[in-house]
């Protein structure tokens, strides 16, 4: 699942995977850098899209908590994964 959830960010974002999280990139830089996003809502607009797409492809409904832009990518990951294990645990 996490391989997946970082396939979809980098798709959505049109950064190369590995500039995002091999450099653990903040929420304002992968803003900064990716000529998809203009500002924090482009940013919340692709989380919304992945939630939206896991919820269609396994059923699972997850929701994020907001982020300061001086997040790291790997915490907004380990939130979200805590999240979908969560919600597929939960009786």
């Amino acid at each position: 699942m996490k391989d997946y959830i970082c396939q979809l960010f980098a798709e959505n974002v049109k950064l190369p995977l590995a500039e995002i999280f091999e450099h653990d990139l903040t929420l304002s830089e992968i803003v900064a850098r990716s000529e998809q996003l203009q500002n924090s809502i482009d940013l919340m607009e692709v989380f919304a899209k992945i939630s939206n797409t896991i919820k269609k492809q396994y059923g699972t409904d997850i929701r994020l908590p907001a982020f300061s832009l001086d997040t790291k990518i790997s915490t907004v990951l380990e939130v979200l994964l805590q999240e979908v294990d969560k919600v597929q645990t939960s009786p």
